[in-house]
């Protein structure tokens, strides 16, 4: 499956992702269809004033004696009305359209969320965690502020458009045909621009994510760059990659600037046109001085709006490339459906068998050749060997995180595949080298995956575990709440909850990738020892590299390049005085 896409270029298919975005809006279609509704009167209201104002100069320009001050008064209260009632109704359309783009930012991030919880491990693998960020934070604001304000303006800009050019033709046919000489002149020079400079918003939105995944792996990493002194370095790498998205944001905005005032001066051209045939339509008596003023007014909301589209056409191109990158995401290939009458894995015994497997990340490179593994119920089995040697591969082949390219992993007799993957993962309770814990009490934090704990199943796991005591100093003890990742306890503290929480799941077979990388030798052992006594009757597979902890193993598997070199436990790998041998031994010498 491909990663995200981050190559830089324009939009694939604009109009597709236009379309697409249409369809988000559709879901809001009675909203849409009231505020189209409300727009249309706002803009038939506003559309009146010029009108009433060529009245009121047509009465005004009589003569002296022979102007009707109440009928000028007359057009000039009923122009007021229109254009408050105009305001009143604007405004309840901007407040409309800033609630169904909020709701669609919220469906479309949700979405997005849902998407990712459905996606294969894979594919965090391959993908930067901040340009997926930047998707659901950035690119999703993008496209709400787009429409927010944007399509308000468009809704408003074509009625206004339309209804001002309808008026113009009305008052005089022959002065409407100077529009007709500016409007392609304007529409060429947009179409132009928009070649230019809808790549270029494309550009700034992947730079935008490229910065954010570069500013989260280093802030993840700030004890390891202060310890290194390398602020310098990271500096000078944030800079160039900054330079870069200003660069982008600069020349996506340096022609989406220059848009708007070309247009305003093509459109002022028109104005200088309207006033030449003007007169001279006046002068011949075809035209009155109100209808030359009400066409004047209507040849500026005429062009005003395209003025205004020009100018937000930036905007909207941004809001595509936005769009087109969050969509790039919702169309990423899903980890595979459960095969047709899968069945759920139940009464689990636990027997987990390797036959013949090999396996690779990326095609026409295997790294796990001829695997065979048989691991019988209850049993602890080690699997060691330098690292790269494929150990963390297998432990994703049991938990189906990925598939196997030949041969089977059975549980209970049968292939894995014949199983659910949800019902498969239940099976298994695992603790990885990466510790996680969320934000919230310790007691939450413990009884993850087992809502119905009871305090004393998570204090007795804690115990275990031996972190209780430690829980207990805490001001509040198991309600004490732990902060994002875990920023105020110790990482050693981190992987024994997260030991608590393993303990804890009722799962017949358990899985320590590292587990205890963060803990001193002795606690470990204690942690080993009560792990045996709480975990009697399942099947546990122990990633380690700390060797001396893993003695009392059933089976170790000794790994090397993907292939297993030795199996047996740790009294028959060190008389054979082979790799098992020589591994232990390196770590004594």
């Amino acid at each position: 499956m491909a990663g995200l896409d981050t190559v830089s270029r324009k939009p694939k298919d604009a109009k597709g992702t236009l379309l697409r975005m249409l369809s988000y809006i559709g879901q809001r279609r009675a909203a849409i269809l009231g505020i189209v509704l409300l727009c249309i009167i706002s803009n038939l209201l506003a559309l009146l004033g010029p009108s009433l104002a060529g009245s009121a100069i047509n009465e005004a320009a009589a003569g002296a004696g022979k102007v009707n001050f109440d009928r000028v008064t007359y057009y000039a209260v009923r122009m007021l009305i229109c254009y408050l009632a105009s305001a009143v109704l604007t405004i309840s359309i901007n407040v409309g359209m800033v609630y169904v783009s909020k709701w669609i930012s919220r469906k479309m991030r949700r979405d997005i969320f849902e998407k990712l919880m459905r996606l294969p491990v894979g594919f965090f693998d391959r993908n930067q965690a901040g340009d997926i960020i930047s998707r659901v934070s950035y690119d999703v604001d993008v496209i709400g502020t787009c429409l927010a304000t944007d399509v308000v303006q468009i809704l408003t800009s074509a009625v206004t458009v339309l209804g001002s050019f309808i008026m113009m033709v009305i008052l005089s046919p022959l002065l409407a045909l100077t529009v007709l000489v500016t409007i392609p002149i304007a529409i060429i020079y947009t179409a132009k621009i928009r070649k230019v400079t809808q790549p270029l918003f494309s550009k700034r939105s992947r730079n935008y994510g490229k910065m954010n995944g570069f500013v989260e792996e280093m802030l993840s990493g700030q004890k390891t760059i202060l310890a290194y002194s390398y602020e310098g370095q990271v500096q000078e790498r944030f800079d160039g990659i900054n330079k870069e998205v200003a660069d982008s944001y600069n020349e996506a905005e340096y022609y989406g600037c220059s848009m708007g005032p070309t247009v305003n001066a093509i459109n002022n051209l028109g104005l200088c046109l309207i006033a030449l045939f003007g007169s001279l339509l006046y002068m011949k008596e075809m035209i009155s001085l109100g209808q030359i003023s009400s066409f004047v007014l209507y040849s500026r909301k005429f062009s005003g709006p395209i003025n205004e589209i020009a100018n937000i056409v930036n905007e909207i191109y941004s809001a595509l490339s936005a769009a087109e990158r969050v969509f790039n995401l919702l169309d990423q290939e899903e980890e595979l459906s459960d095969a047709e009458g899968a069945e759920e894995l139940q009464n689990v015994r636990g027997n987990v068998e390797l036959s013949h497997v090999y396996f690779g990340y990326e095609g026409g490179k295997t790294i796990i050749h001829d695997l065979n593994l048989q691991a019988d119920a209850g049993k602890l089995i080690a699997i060691v060997g330098p690292t790269g040697a494929g150990k963390t591969t297998i432990i994703n082949l049991l938990m189906r995180f990925y598939d196997v390219d030949e041969g089977s992993v059975l549980v209970d007799e049968k292939d894995i595949r014949k199983y659910t993957r949800e019902s498969l993962r239940k099976a298994y309770a695992m603790v990885l080298q990466d510790t996680w814990v969320f934000r919230g009490t310790i007691f939450e934090n413990i009884a993850y995956g087992k809502e119905d704990a009871t305090r004393e199943e998570v204090e007795a796991a804690a115990k275990a575990a031996r972190i209780h005591s430690f829980i207990m100093r805490l001001p509040k003890g198991y309600d004490t709440v732990i902060t994002e990742d875990g920023g105020n306890i110790s990482k050693g503290q981190k992987q024994l909850l997260t030991i608590a929480r393993a303990m804890l799941y009722d799962a017949r077979m358990l899985i320590l990738d590292e587990a205890t990388s963060n803990v001193d030798t002795s606690t470990e052992r204690e942690i080993q020892k009560a792990m045996r006594e709480l975990m009697k009757d399942k099947t546990c597979f122990v990633i380690a590299h700390r060797l001396s902890t893993i003695q009392n193993a059933d089976k170790i598997l000794t790994l090397d390049h993907g292939d297993v070199v030795e199996q047996g436990s740790h009294e028959q790998l060190m008389e054979k005085k082979g790799f098992y041998y020589r591994l232990y031994a390196s770590q004594f010498e």
